[in-house]
């Protein structure tokens, strides 16, 4: 195991990589924390942490809603809960959410710590202090940014993934490569077969470096205001097809970075042998590329994006493989693009 601290504005968080989901109680007291799992990661895993005090919550991004947040705070209300009790969210990215998000608002705020059990939740939703739940049409409306005080995580979780969910990971890896990382890139091109065939080695080396991706943002850029849009690449149209088709997070991203990479061309000068590239590494991880959804439908959503600023969204572009930029760009110029996607 290796153990990291990263110093944040609000609090520092440690990061415990590749520790055990058994050792959690090394790290935080089990008589002063209660646990928040999804109902799949009780069957898979429950037996282990039968000592604990839990609340087991729906699993599915469609219970990321404020009534799953009042189921959490229902149960912490039940188990007497103070200020200094520590909530732990086990499980996927969904699960990080609306545990942050219950934990940042129930007394004005009490400690939380994260066990991301997905690879898309180790790799990015666990990272970072966004927490919150969707509302209506829009996605992670409601929220606030919090850190976590720890991260614990466990390589060995993610490999009980059904097959569509291992996949769906990959997504926000190949996002970090296009940002901000070429040779994360050509690691994930030479690298595919056995990063599909759940090598744990090149397991870690991907969390470790996408871990490592996503912290270097978040400490130059904690509340977004430059920086950390970039990892918005892909999510502004992800987001709404996410919502119109009702589709896995990482399948709707990787369509979302196949349009952006498309308005990069038009906008930034972006390569068309590029984008190719970036299709042919988002096919090769069995993600998809085609924009089919409904665009008046696409475009009712993603113009009411949080990143709007009047007229114009801050949408994140490339210049190159591994250089981002973010530029505003009108809304009217956007319908134009998404008409000829």
């Amino acid at each position: 195991m290796k153990i990291q601290t990263h110093q944040f504005k609000q609090q520092a968080t440690r990061y415990f990589l590749g520790e055990s989901l058994l050792q959690l109680g090394n790290h935080v007291d089990i008589n002063r924390s209660v646990l928040v799992i999804d109902e799949n990661v009780e069957r898979h895993h429950g037996a282990k942490l039968h000592q604990w005090k839990k609340i087991v919550i729906p699993s599915g991004e469609d219970v990321k809603n404020m009534a799953t947040v009042e189921k959490i705070i229902d149960g912490l209300i039940s188990y007497e809960a103070d200020r200094k009790t520590t909530l732990v969210g086990i499980g996927g990215g969904m699960m990080t959410d609306v545990a942050g998000f219950a934990a940042s608002i129930y007394m004005r705020g009490i400690p939380f710590g994260f066990v991301p059990t997905t690879l898309l939740a180790q790799v990015d939703a666990s990272i970072g202090g966004k927490n919150g739940v969707s509302h209506g049409k829009q996605k992670n409306l409601l929220g606030t940014i919090t850190q976590p005080e720890f991260i614990l995580f466990d390589y060995t979780l993610p490999l009980t993934m059904p097959d569509e969910e291992w996949h769906n990971g990959f997504a926000e890896i190949i996002k970090y490569a296009c940002i901000m990382d070429a040779e994360l890139f050509d690691f994930l091109e030479a690298n595919k077969q056995k990063a599909l065939a759940r090598d744990v080695d090149v397991l870690q080396y991907l969390v470790e470096k996408s871990v490592d991706a996503k912290t270097k943002v978040v400490l130059e850029d904690e509340f977004e205001t430059g920086p950390r849009r970039w990892l918005n690449f892909g999510h502004t149209l992800g987001h709404a097809v996410e919502k119109i088709e009702h589709i896995a997070h990482g399948k709707a991203v990787a369509i979302g970075m196949v349009a952006a990479s498309r308005f990069s061309e038009q906008l930034m000068g972006f390569p068309n042998d590029q984008t190719l590239r970036i299709i042919n590494l988002i096919n090769d991880y069995q993600l998809p590329v085609a924009f089919t959804s409904d665009k008046d439908a696409v475009f009712d959503i993603f113009k009411l994006d949080k990143k709007r600023e009047k007229d114009a969204i801050h949408f994140v572009l490339l210049e190159k493989i591994g250089k981002a930029t973010t530029m505003p760009v009108p809304i009217a110029e956007l319908k134009e693009m998404l008409q000829g996607l």
